[in-house]
């Protein structure tokens, strides 16, 4: 329940945040150009907080936060005194009009740059991109690993660490190949550097279940695990047999402990089974009986799990990482992580209609509560990553050419700019008409892919 609060909570910041920029860059434009804007509100339905400024704009705060408007003086929509006709959205050219439609979405983008130049200010604490193996029958299998290889770049986009690792095989879904480049660890000037190109024509892989770097075959590398249990779940079943944090795993069924990867392969497949497991404690060796409990995995199977945690040794200081930059270069590297995020995030859309990515990586508010609660949850530098991410896709979905975004009001103009004149009231009408359909299909599909992933 505390979870689901803090979620909800983070969502609402994030998003009130987020429109609260979009709606600014229409308010501001439309200021700018001589129309007279009647209400500023962040939320839908009943206000609960109000305000009327000096220039005469209503400042609305609503119950709904689930997205925000701003009401200008338009002839279209009521009736417009004489004296203040200069002042409606509709007496402005066609260029201005665009400029105050516009102004929205591009606001999401600067807001991406400010919140990543803080982030990057700031400084990010991370993890170098290093793999130890690749696996067998899998698109990286080709790339050999004789000694742990940093990934340096894929798809000719260099990389700093697994987050830029991610995003950057992300936008290759649905092509043919892709290239990625290895060199040895701590290497200098990229003495040693090999390129793979990697067949990825058939690379499929579900979002909920797995992530881009181990569903293409990279594993990374991880600090060693010692057979020491660190942590003992209190309503798991080997707080119920007796384990004890600090006990020594030594064998299950008989087999001596080899990894802890294999010792969880044993136990996931040993949901309701009972198991002896030896362990050591205060130097005497003794024999556990349990039997694992069945939970649902992320594959849909069941599995068994029995609470416990290995201890596992603390990052070698030669992968770690803080990504901080001075003042000016932060602005130059906001810049550029922004316009990486608007192409990727522009691509994956693009091929949700070609169908190169399928319908079901599509989030809704769900989603997006539980990752805004996550990267709260991890600090204010990750928290202004994911507003970025947000604020960067809430900028692209709203120049989509539907009528009812502003990319399908921007669509109307254009349309106008060439024929020199409005595009007629029935069609803009129809175009409305299915432009909301169309959103409320895209709305209900994300909400109920959220859904199924609870």
């Amino acid at each position: 329940m505390v979870d689901i609060i803090w979620n909800f909570a983070a969502f609402v910041v994030a998003l009130g945040i987020l429109i609260a920029a979009h709606e600014f860059g229409h308010f501001y434009v439309a200021r700018r150009c001589g129309v007279k804007v009647e209400r500023f509100s962040i939320g839908f339905g009943k206000a609960i907080w109000r305000k009327v400024g000096k220039d005469g704009t209503e400042y609305v705060l609503a119950l709904i936060p689930l997205g925000g408007y701003v009401k200008m003086l338009d002839e279209r929509v009521e009736d417009v005194p004489d004296e203040l006709k200069s002042q409606a959205f509709n007496r402005k050219t066609v260029w201005q009009r665009i400029a105050i439609v516009a102004a929205g979405p591009i606001a999401n983008f600067i807001f991406a740059i400010i919140a990543l130049y803080v982030m990057y200010l700031i400084g990010v604490n991370s993890i170098k991109p290093v793999i130890t193996e690749t696996k067998l029958d899998t698109p990286a299998a080709s790339i050999q690993v004789k000694q742990p290889q940093q990934i340096i770049s894929v798809g000719g986009q260099s990389v700093r660490n697994w987050e830029e690792v991610n995003l950057a095989l992300v936008s290759h879904i649905g092509d043919k190949q892709v290239s990625v480049t290895v060199a040895p660890l701590d290497r200098s000037d990229d003495i040693g550097a090999k390129t793979y190109q990697l067949d990825i024509s058939h690379w499929n892989f579900d979002p909920d279940k797995q992530l881009p770097i181990t569903a293409i075959g990279l594993v990374p590398f991880q600090p060693k695990i010692e057979p020491v249990l660190a942590l003992v779940s209190e309503d798991g079943a080997g707080h119920k047999a007796g384990l004890l944090v600090g006990d020594t795993l030594v064998a299950l069924n008989g087999q001596p402990y080899t990894t802890w990867q294999s010792f969880v392969d044993v136990v996931k497949a040993s949901a309701n089974i009972p198991l002896e497991l030896t362990i050591r404690r205060n130097g005497e060796q003794f024999n556990v009986k349990l039997t694992p409990q069945s939970r649902e995995g992320r594959n849909g199977q069941v599995e068994g799990v029995i609470g416990i945690a290995p201890k596992q040794l603390a990052w070698p200081e030669n992968l770690k990482i803080d990504i901080r930059y001075g003042v000016l270069e932060s602005a130059t590297m906001a810049v550029d992580k922004t316009w990486q995020l608007i192409s990727v995030s522009g691509k994956m859309i693009a091929k949700l209609f070609t169908g190169d990515v399928s319908v079901k990586n599509l989030s809704g508010p769900i989603s997006i509560a539980q990752g805004a609660g996550h990267s709260a949850d991890i600090g204010f530098v990750y928290f202004l990553s994911f507003l970025a991410l947000i604020s960067v896709n809430l900028g692209i979905i709203n120049l989509l050419p539907l009528p009812v975004l502003d990319g399908g009001h921007l669509l109307y103009y254009f349309i106008e700019v060439i024929t020199g004149r409005p595009v007629p009231e029935k069609v803009q009408d129809i175009g409305f008409r299915f432009g909301a359909a169309m959103l409320l299909i895209f709305m209900s599909i994300a909400i109920f892919n959220d859904f199924a992933r609870l």
